[in-house]
């Protein structure tokens, strides 16, 4: 059944059964390699995508529920504000290893701060806030204290004193 989805700005027609992964969608229809295969049940995070501006799991989402949401892979949330300043944090606090699990967390990172500008570092180290990208996310090579540190760079409290008094 044919499908008309906008990614990245750009309007595909694709031809798939309802019930396809959008995952399987962007890499195996369209060619979009950076969004990753994982676990295939939205545990890991590797396939994380944004709909409308939320992050979800393109592993588990499958074309028909998308309708008029535009998608953003990591191909182009560099093009977001959010999304250039994560990017910009990641290598700066020298996240990537060996990337497979980078865009996921990329994803979920630009849709936190695109939703939060200012996040609190706080909240996610008691894990009140479940959206946050280490809680949610599964890194081979445990770079996850990095990506928080990548996130909590962008916080508006860069005094890590008093980030510590107050957790």
């Amino acid at each position: 059944m044919p499908f008309q989805i906008t990614i990245n700005g750009t309007s595909h027609q694709v031809d798939a059964d309802g019930d396809t992964p959008l995952l399987w969608v962007l890499r195996d229809v369209l060619g979009m390699t950076g969004t990753k295969f994982g676990c295939g049940m939205a545990l890991c995070g590797a396939c994380t995508v944004h709909l409308d501006d939320s992050a979800v799991r393109s592993c588990i989402t499958t074309i028909d529920s998308i309708g008029d949401s535009k998608i953003t892979t990591i191909e182009a949330v560099g093009n977001t504000p959010a999304g250039k300043k994560i990017q910009d944090a990641w290598l700066a606090h020298e996240v990537p290893q060996c990337g497979y699990c980078q865009s996921g967390q990329i994803m979920s990172a630009s849709a936190l701060l695109a939703s939060k500008p200012k996040p609190d570092r706080c909240r996610y180290r008691r894990r009140d806030v479940r959206q946050y990208l280490p809680l949610r996310h599964l890194c081979p090579h445990s770079r996850s204290h990095q990506a928080s540190r990548a996130v909590g760079r962008l916080s508006h409290d860069a005094d890590r004193q008093s980030v510590r008094a107050r957790c």
